[in-house]
């Protein structure tokens, strides 16, 4: 349909997914939108399974730990994009206080092309508190029993890091990427607060321009039509990584 929400909707068939892949701001969305999740989805797994590795290694007060690890997960949106925006600020910013403290020059971060989609993955990382705690449990479930197996084999411990841990946790890691495919390729909050899609568009998420189209340009039956391709995207890499899962998931119960 074509509708501004005022005048009665017009069929227009396929019109809209035709435009759609006619307009400049639809592809760098999609590539913006994309850099982001592949960016995002490995580096947020990858910090929050090894500081949930390192919490499950006896440390004292574990529980304070993952409530101050978890918090960030529970700040609102607004107010974490806030707090991120004095962070990243190129001149008075803790971060880049920090950087010349050391020695180093001033970084734009996300006030620069190159910079803003990194920063934006930082923010997310520091913000998926919730995947440690859900890592940190699954690691707590693992049987005491097979680290002691291994040890009587004379394992290392990196090697019972990847031959057991990691086996035994692939269905946490499968569930916990899955996720943040899902929310990775949604993101809209911090990019309309923090930088408005820019500089030049560099942060020009697929959520932000769907909701410019929506509600600044009153086109209601084109934006639908974004919606749906966007819903294609998400089902399709999962359904990419539930085909693959059994290459890689390990489940300890599973009959063959």
């Amino acid at each position: 349909m074509q509708w501004d929400m005022i005048t009665p909707p017009k069929f227009i068939a396929a019109g809209n997914y035709s435009t759609m892949f006619k307009e400049p701001l639809f592809g760098i969305s999609l590539r913006v939108t994309l850099y982001y999740t592949l960016l995002t989805v490995p580096l947020i797994n990858i910090t929050t399974f090894l500081i949930a590795s390192l919490l499950n290694t006896g440390v004292k007060g574990i529980s304070v730990f993952r409530t101050i690890f978890y918090i960030p997960s529970i700040v609102p949106a607004v107010a974490a994009s806030a707090l991120w925006m004095y962070i990243f600020d190129p001149m008075f910013g803790l971060l880049n206080s920090f950087i010349t403290g050391l020695g180093f020059p001033r970084q734009m971060f996300i006030y620069s092309q190159k910079g803003v989609v990194p920063g934006l993955a930082m923010m997310a990382t520091w913000a998926a508190g919730n995947t440690v705690v859900i890592y940190l449990a699954g690691l707590q479930g693992i049987s005491q029993e097979l680290y002691e197996a291994a040890d009587l084999d004379g394992a290392s411990g990196v090697q019972k890091f990847f031959r057991v841990t990691i086996p035994l946790m692939t269905p946490i890691i499968f569930f916990n990427m899955i996720m943040a495919i899902i929310a990775s390729m949604q993101t809209f909050t911090q990019a309309y607060i923090m930088t408005n899609g820019g500089p030049n568009n560099a942060s020009l998420f697929y959520s932000l321009l769907l909701y410019r189209t929506a509600f600044l340009f009153q086109r209601m039956g084109y934006a639908s039509a974004m919606s749906w391709i966007l819903f294609i995207f998400i089902a399709g890499f999962t359904l990419l990584m539930f085909r693959t899962s059994n290459r890689w998931v390990f489940y300890e119960n599973k009959k063959d």
